[in-house]
């Protein structure tokens, strides 16, 4: 800093230097003006000045070079002293720091043990808590669950032998139904009270059992649907319906198949071909066109049987439908077949009811035109009292006014007078 200031004043000298050759170089005309003897005097005055102004500056810049470099000495001095004293003072607060972290981690150490203590006690309280009410809640749900354990043994034990009493009973029921399987007649039985079964839920009262459809034929078919006329719904058309189970011709084919025999499958599956033909045939007798329409309908008791028979490959289904005029139906397609009547059933019920209701707008617009026709008769009476009854109130008025004259006589005497009694 001192040498700042030193450089400082010499900077200072120069430019008072230059000043003052400034001004004597602007006052050189002035200078010739004056006498040779004047101005060396006059030079010579100021050289003296320049010498004692350039050794006083020259002494002043030794002076301030001087107390600057005492002065930097002395900061120099300082400054090491204070970097001694901020060195002792940093050993110091690290000692302390060190003494300090020493007494907090010593404090840490006996409040973390202390903690660890206390959470170990009450760990140990509440595992004892725990386990006290494990075992009260584990007895409980033992003693609960062998409780139910032993009520559900007993009640097994019961329906084993419930189980046992009906054994018996499924072992007859299988040998019945063995039996019905295996029985022409009894198969037959059991594929009509199916039907009559699907025919009860889907057209209830829209069937009949056991009908002739030709006169004179002895030939009845097990069920046979009333269809209503289009154009009078007082007449209808019978729809034949006959079960068919070919129960052993099945059974032989399923066989095959499960053996993987394809000479026997082949002969199974054209057996059965045959004989779904021949049924086909007998249930054409049926069709007597226009007592009943002009197909009739094959129920096949199961779903596998009927799948068997629109699936053959020769297409047994159509030529049944071409050659005969029958329809095949299994369980499913009957029930669709027989719900699609039903809804034109309903729609034919639906059409009387709209007719009915035609009729009776027909003759209500009749009646109501009569009604029109005494309305204007009764108008043209009413128009004809109120002429009568105009001439009336003409007529009394005409009396009053030629009556005016007259003295009235009292009431009772007009009544006495004419004989009205009061």
């Amino acid at each position: 800093m001192n040498d700042i200031v030193v450089y400082g004043l010499f900077v200072i000298v120069l430019v008072l230097l230059a000043v003052c050759l400034f001004l004597l170089m602007g006052n050189k005309k002035r200078l010739n003006e004056i006498n040779k003897g004047d101005a060396d005097a006059a030079f010579r005055s100021i050289e003296d000045r320049m010498r004692d102004l350039s050794r006083t500056t020259a002494e002043e810049f030794v002076r301030s070079r001087k107390d600057a470099e005492f002065h930097r000495e002395s900061v120099n001095t300082k400054l090491l002293e204070m970097q001694k004293q901020n060195h002792e003072n940093q050993l110091n607060l690290g000692d302390r720091i060190s003494k300090s972290l020493s007494e907090i981690r010593e404090s840490n150490s006996e409040s973390i043990s202390k903690l660890q203590e206390s959470n170990e006690k009450k760990l140990d309280q509440m595992r004892q808590t725990v386990d006290e009410k494990l075992t009260n809640t584990l007895t409980t749900r033992l003693n609960a669950s062998f409780k139910t354990v032993s009520e559900q043994l007993d009640k097994l034990y019961e329906s084993l032998g419930e189980m046992k009493e009906l054994s018996a009973g499924v072992t007859t029921n299988v040998t019945s139904l063995n039996r019905i399987l295996t029985n022409v007649k009894a198969r037959g039985t059991w594929a009509e009270v199916q039907l009559e079964q699907i025919l009860d839920q889907t057209i209830p009262n829209m069937y009949e059992k056991n009908v002739a459809t030709k006169e004179g034929s002895l030939a009845r078919v097990e069920f046979a649907v009333k269809i209503p006329s289009s154009d009078d719904s007082s007449k209808f058309a019978y729809l034949p319906i006959d079960a068919k189970f070919p129960m052993e011709d099945y059974a032989r084919l399923c066989a095959a198949a499960d053996a993987a025999d394809a000479e026997a499958l082949a002969a199974s599956r054209k057996a059965l071909e045959d004989r779904i033909k021949i049924e086909a045939k007998s249930i054409r007798e049926y069709i007597n066109e226009p007592r009943t329409t002009s197909f009739a309908i094959m129920y096949l008791a199961t779903e596998g049987l009927y799948a068997e028979v629109t699936s053959s490959k020769n297409g047994l289904a159509e030529k049944l439908q071409t050659d005969f005029g029958v329809l095949v139906a299994g369980p499913t397609t009957i029930t669709a077949l027989l719900n699609s009547l039903a809804m034109g059933f309903r729609a034919v019920a639906i059409n009387e009811k709209a007719n009915e209701v035609r009729e009776l707008l027909s003759v209500t617009k009749t009646q109501y035109s009569k009604f029109e026709e005494i309305l204007a008769k009764a108008k043209k009476k009413i128009s004809e009292a109120g002429n009568v009854l105009d001439e009336a109130q003409k007529r009394n008025r005409i009396i009053n006014k030629r009556l005016k004259t007259v003295d009235e006589l009292d009431v009772s005497e007009a009544d006495e007078y004419l004989q009205i009694e009061g």
